[in-house]
This record gives structure tokens, C-alpha cells and sequence, in this order.
């Protein structure tokens, strides 16, 4: 039979998180790019921008060189540190409140909703650099440079309309990453357990299969945040009064475009969601193993 499950200790999953956030950043920064603008891009009956992935590829590099797959990434690499690590912090404080005894091992329904509780945690810090974030992806594209980078982005936003507009498109946020925070952490914990060997712990698990559970973990999450994505970036970039709230995103999405609107940007997705998850993961099991050794026992609060 297995050992026993560790000890589960939600500082060192916070410090552990935010590796894993730069690891993800930096492998799925550029495809987040050519998702961002794919689905922002104008209505099939205007002039489209791009044809496609590797279209909006193509013309991005031409037009902005590299630099420009990396555009607007300045405002993630501020957020995505802290932000991984409040979700791996809410992660593990989930699996803590729901795991009185360490012997026992939580049933897939509190895996689910301890990941949940993740999303819930991340929202407050993923929604402003989300808004943000994609208003720096779109500017290029539409051919005006409205704002200098994050810092002029969120000073613009606040002043014109205070907090409310930075926060905006918080409640889509929160659709998109609730649900899909829960199956992102069970897939992984399922798929972790499911490769491990009898009679070793999951703690010991090779590079490939880490890298393989979080890559198939990457790849469902977007199976069910990709819809309210689609319309938590177009309502996030529109022009203030263009939506009356997040059901008339999804109104005129459909009325104008029809139901494959929603999966706009989706080979940008499912490329970046395996690689990018993959390096996520790899990064947060690596640095935990490091913290496990540097401190067996300090930190398990």
C-alpha cells in the first residue's frame, strides 16, 4: 500500500505557488497574447484582422517582433507570482480545513472544492491584472497606443471611473475561474495519484508525469473556462456603455456571431494550456520539494 499523505501546509504551497506562477507566465505568456487578440478582434462582418492562430502570429512578429507576443506582460509578471501562490495557498488551506487527520486522504469532492476556494482567493488580484492585461494586448492591434504600459493603464482606469473600473468584468472572473479552478486541482491530484506507483507516495513522482498530469490538468481547465473568457475579455476591453452587464456580452456574441464565438481563440488555448500547466506544476512540485527539504517541519502552519 501507498505511505500515507503528507502533511498538507498552506504557507509552503504559497511560496511553492509563486514559482509555479513565474514557470507559467513565462512558457504561456505568447500564445495568451494570440488568444487575447483572436477573440477580440473585429465581428465577422467587419474586416477581419486575422485568419487565424498562425496568422496572428505571423503578423504580430512582423509587425511588433517578439517583443510583441510578450506585450502586456509586465502586468501578469507583477500579479502572477502572488497570484499563483494565494491559489495555491487557498488550495492547500481547502484541503487543510476539509483534512482534520493527515492519515486520511480527501475525497474527490473536497479536492473540487478546495480548488474552488482557490478561484475564489485569486479573483481579487486576477481581475484588475486581467482588465489590464488585455487592454495592453488589444491596443496594438487596433492601431492606437492609449496607454504606455500597466502602471499608465491602471492610473487611466482608475481615474476615470475609480475601482469599479479597474475591477471590471470581476463577476465574469469569477464564473471563469470558480468551477475550472476546482476540476484544474482535482485533474491534477487525480491524474498525480493514478501515475504513482504502488507503495511509493505521489511525492516522489518523475519530471515527464509531473509535467504530464499538469499539462492534461492545463487542457480541461480551459475545456470550461473558455466561454466565460471569450466574453470576460470582450467585456473587459469594450468601450464603457458598449454592454449593459455580462449577459448582454453573451446576446450579442451569439446574435452577431453565433455559438462558436464563445470558443474563439481556441487552438491559442489548447496549445498554450498543456505546455504552460505543465511548467506550472513542474515549477510548484520542485520548489515544495526544495521547502520540504529546507524545512521538514517549520512553515506547516
Amino acid at each position: 500500500c501507498r505511505p500515507p499523505p503528507l502533511r498538507v501546509s498552506p504557507l509552503k504551497n504559497f511560496l511553492a505557488g509563486g514559482a509555479a506562477g513565474a514557470c507559467l507566465l513565462l512558457a504561456g505568456h505568447p500564445l495568451d497574447t494570440i488568444k487575447v487578440r483572436l477573440q477580440t478582434q473585429p465581428k465577422a462582418a467587419q474586416r477581419v484582422v486575422y485568419t487565424g492562430m498562425y496568422d496572428c502570429f505571423r503578423k504580430t512578429v512582423s509587425k511588433e517582433g517578439l517583443r510583441g507576443l510578450y506585450r502586456g506582460m509586465a502586468a501578469p509578471l507583477a500579479g502572477v507570482a502572488p497570484m499563483m501562490a494565494i491559489s495555491f495557498f487557498g488550495f492547500g488551506l481547502g484541503k487543510q480545513l476539509q483534512q482534520p487527520d493527515p492519515s486520511q486522504s480527501l475525497t474527490h469532492s473536497q479536492i473540487f472544492l478546495s480548488g474552488c476556494l482557490a478561484g475564489v482567493f485569486t479573483t481579487v488580484i486576477v481581475a484588475p491584472g486581467e482588465r489590464i492585461k488585455c487592454l495592453l494586448q488589444v491596443q496594438s492591434s487596433s492601431g492606437g497606443s492609449k496607454y504606455a504600459g500597466p502602471v499608465d493603464c491602471a492610473v487611466q482606469l482608475y481615474r476615470e471611473q475609480g475601482v469599479r473600473s479597474v475591477y471590471r468584468g470581476t463577476v465574469l472572473t469569477l464564473i471563469r475561474d470558480v468551477p475550472s479552478n476546482g476540476l484544474y486541482f482535482l485533474t491534477y491530484d487525480y491524474l498525480k495519484n493514478l501515475l504513482t506507483p504502488e507503495g511509493q507516495s505521489v511525492s516522489q513522482l518523475s519530471t515527464p508525469k509531473i509535467l504530464l498530469a499538469g499539462g492534461v490538468a492545463g487542457i480541461l481547465n480551459w475545456t470550461i473556462a473558455l466561454p466565460p473568457d471569450v466574453l470576460k475579455s470582450n467585456f473587459q476591453t469594450a468601450a464603457d456603455g458598449t454592454y449593459r452587464g455580462l449577459l448582454d456580452v453573451l446576446k450579442t456574441l451569439l446574435r452577431d456571431e453565433g455559438p462558436t464565438a464563445l470558443y474563439k481563440g481556441f487552438n491559442a488555448v489548447f496549445l498554450r494550456a498543456f505546455p504552460a500547466n505543465a511548467a506550472c506544476f513542474l515549477g510548484f512540485e520542485f520548489a515544495l520539494r526544495g521547502l520540504n527539504l529546507l524545512a521538514p517541519v517549520y512553515f506547516d502552519l
